[in-house]
């Protein structure tokens, strides 16, 4: 993924070879739009408000990380919200609850970090509007967020957020493949907000089309894989040369945030939701990871693996309006 994003930063010659595909997704894909706003499709509302919480670039955003703040303020305020995913990665068909036992190879590495961390339903699977009812049904949810779907038209939505990775932006700005885009620019000016994450000391992207919120990202405090009740500052790490591996959207982001800690490490980058096995790393080696890589090497971790769990601060702006948005 990040060769991608260095591909996706500018235009290059490789770029405008792939112009006509991306001529022929922004077709597909602008039709299939149409179709739905124009009632051509229909939309399916299952009865609870429904928050869609994506992007319009291929890539990672932070979209999973805003999910779980986002999730934890929602209860924090009364309610009661649900997850839905589409569990990329994992290999269930149909509708799948997620628990806190199940594996990341079945339901994806995403969804079960955010039942970790919120203690929220979760059910995954490609049929949104599905994975919602069943939410509903068993655990009475009263409203639903959906991490990823802002292209899901068919689960009708009442409010969305679109994320966008300060540090890469939109890149270049053309669709798939030539360039990150899902869908045109002008699709951030019909969403609700618009949130930029950033980590670490990165300059906001410039192309932007409309006013965006803030949410930074920093590192937080570590945890042993084999011992995750036990939480220490990442001042207080053992002084070593560390292991730093990632299996993330954007990997630099992880890399930005140990080296602003200070940390000495030697980064090792896995692709996005690499399923890692038991020989991928050293089982004596001390190893520092994200918890999104955690969630999947915990059933084989050595005593020395720690993650580094990720503190999102939005912009107090951001959660004031979302107060006004959201009244019990």
């Amino acid at each position: 993924m990040l060769s991608l994003q260095h591909f996706w930063a500018r235009t290059s010659v490789l770029t405008v070879l792939l112009l006509p595909l991306a001529l022929l997704f922004s077709v597909v894909s602008g039709l299939r739009r149409q179709a739905y706003r124009r009632g051509w499709l229909k939309s399916i509302s299952v009865g609870v408000p429904v928050i869609i919480v994506g992007n319009i670039t291929a890539g990672g955003s932070g979209k999973t990380p805003l999910v779980i703040w986002l999730v934890n303020w929602l209860r924090s305020q009364g309610y009661r919200p649900g997850v839905v995913s589409r569990g990329y990665g994992g290999s269930a068909r149909g509708c799948i609850e997620v628990n806190l036992d199940s594996l990341a190879e079945e339901v994806g590495d995403e969804p079960l970090l955010i039942r970790a961390k919120t203690n929220a339903p979760v059910v995954v699977g490609r049929d949104r509007v599905a994975a919602a009812r069943i939410l509903i049904a068993h655990h009475q949810v009263d409203l639903i967020v959906a991490d990823d779907g802002l292209q899901h038209y068919r689960l009708h939505r009442d409010f969305e957020l679109a994320v966008v990775n300060a540090a890469t932006g939109l890149g270049n700005g053309w669709p798939l493949p030539a360039g990150p885009l899902r869908e045109p620019k002008a699709r951030l000016q019909s969403v609700d907000a618009v949130i930029q994450v950033v980590r670490g000391e990165i300059p906001l992207a410039n192309t932007i089309p409309v006013p965006a919120w803030c949410a930074d990202y920093t590192a937080g405090q570590a945890y042993r894989l084999c011992a995750p009740q036990e939480k220490v500052a990442l001042r207080d790490l053992p002084s070593r040369d560390w292991l730093a591996i990632t299996g993330i959207g954007h990997p630099q982001g992880f890399f930005d945030m140990l080296e602003a800690q200070e940390i000495r490490f030697t980064p090792q980058i896995f692709a996005d939701h690499y399923a890692f096995k038991a020989d991928d790393l050293p089982v004596d080696g001390a190893v520092l990871m994200t918890e999104k890589d955690a969630v999947k090497c915990k059933g084989f971790a050595g005593t020395d693996w720690w993650a580094i769990a990720l503190e999102v601060s939005p912009e107090s702006g951001f959660i004031d309006w979302l107060g006004t948005r959201f009244k019990q």
